[in-house]
């Protein structure tokens, strides 16, 4: 049995563009062509592609993942028994964030002391207040919670229209960016992704990596984040969290 290059990249959630440059850097190439030339992929292919995928979800690089799965001394159960210990630690790495932060919900809905009709003007059909009563009872006793409350206590109208041009102009970096293929650990897209952190330092607390990565599994967990990034697009939300693992990674190395 083989598979067609669109076959796989629907039954694993990726772009036949991302297959195409996996196969291009010699990281999954396809065991068989067909007549025309065209790419097949065997069952063995998947399960590279499945290993590939879960290095890429924990954070590796490309070229660290070609190096892990072209590792002669490594059988398939050795990759299995190092992802879950990957995967073990991230788990107790969240958990500690968690504790403290309780996944930081982002300080646009802290301390917004606009009018009605200022708060409609700058953000749309966003209620930063909706939630506000919850953010104060799960945060109000992190050090994030206390720094976006001093930051924005003084912003005017005009502070938090820039905010949001600048939430917009990146969501619409990130659109891009998905619409022309670029894998979500490319460096463009991790570009973007630590932009997006330093945005969340300047504008409203101190966001470390880890604080990050925190903040990227939020967007996926919590539905009414998942809601409302992927109005920009569906699975911008997946996305944005994977560009975020991916910039992290870059920076603990």
């Amino acid at each position: 049995m083989s598979y067609s290059v669109g076959q796989v990249a629907g039954f694993a959630g990726v772009t036949v563009r991302t297959l195409h440059h996996y196969d291009g850097i010699g990281l999954l190439v396809p065991s068989e062509r067909s007549h025309a030339g065209h790419r097949r992929y065997s069952d063995a292919d998947l399960d590279r592609l499945q290993q590939i995928l879960f290095y890429r979800e924990l954070g590796f690089p490309l070229d660290e993942v070609a190096v892990l799965l072209d590792d002669p001394a490594a059988d398939p159960r050795a990759h299995l028994r190092r992802q879950h210990e990957l995967l073990s630690a991230r788990i107790e790495r969240l958990q500690k964030m968690a504790a403290a932060v309780e996944h930081a919900m982002e300080a646009r809905s802290m301390g917004i002391n606009l009018t009605p009709e200022e708060k409609f003007e700058v953000f749309g059909d966003f209620d930063p207040d909706q939630y506000q009563e919850e953010v104060r009872e799960r945060w109000g006793d992190t050090d994030a919670y206390r720094q976006s409350r001093e930051r924005t206590a003084s912003y005017t109208k005009e502070d938090w229209q820039r905010v949001q041009r600048e939430a917009d102009e990146l969501t619409r970096r990130f659109v891009a960016l998905m619409e022309a293929g670029e894998p979500a650990g490319s460096e463009a897209a991790m570009d973007a992704a630590e932009e997006h952190r330093q945005g969340i330092s300047r504008n409203h607390y101190d966001c470390g990596y880890e604080m990050h990565t925190c903040l990227g599994e939020m967007y996926v967990s919590d539905e009414r984040f998942t809601r409302n990034l992927d109005q920009a697009r569906p699975g911008f939300a997946a996305y944005l969290r994977d560009a975020i693992l991916a910039n992290a990674a870059r920076h603990s190395s």
